[in-house]
């Protein structure tokens, strides 16, 4: 399916209004006159006052949070408590071996399945098993 350009009603662009054009000088007059009264109207009401408070409110600073200050900035400088020993070095962990006498070895079951062998029996078992 192909990619389609929508038409300008679904842009979000060129929104803005232009200069309006009248048909005729008597229809401009009238628009005049409705402008007006429409003004009036808002005087009548107070509705001038409260467009006043909103550019007041606009015209007020932006809150500015006070500046955060984090731990250990304003406090003295604390060293860590060094007991003798290198924090940057680590000692290689033993190898981890098997020290019992239960299980005599490790088989392969199928493809590089690992099955650990307790009886001769059992190597046996596996031994003769399809592959």
């Amino acid at each position: 399916m192909s990619m389609h350009l929508e038409g300008p009603w679904l842009s979000t662009t060129g929104k803005r209004k232009g200069k309006q054009k009248f048909r005729n000088a008597d229809e401009a007059r009238k628009a005049r006159e409705l402008e007006e009264d429409w003004k009036a109207l808002q005087k009548k009401w107070g509705l001038e006052q409260e467009q006043r408070k909103q550019t007041r409110a606009m015209k007020t600073p932006t809150y500015q949070p006070p500046k955060l200050t984090y731990r250990g900035m304003d406090a003295p400088r604390i060293p860590s408590l060094n007991n003798g020993i290198d924090s940057a070095s680590a000692t290689k962990a033993e190898a981890k071996v098997y020290t019992g006498t239960k299980i005599k070895g490790i088989g392969t079951m199928h493809k590089s399945n690992a099955v650990p062998i307790f009886s001769d029996d059992e190597a046996r078992d596996i031994a003769h098993m399809r592959r």
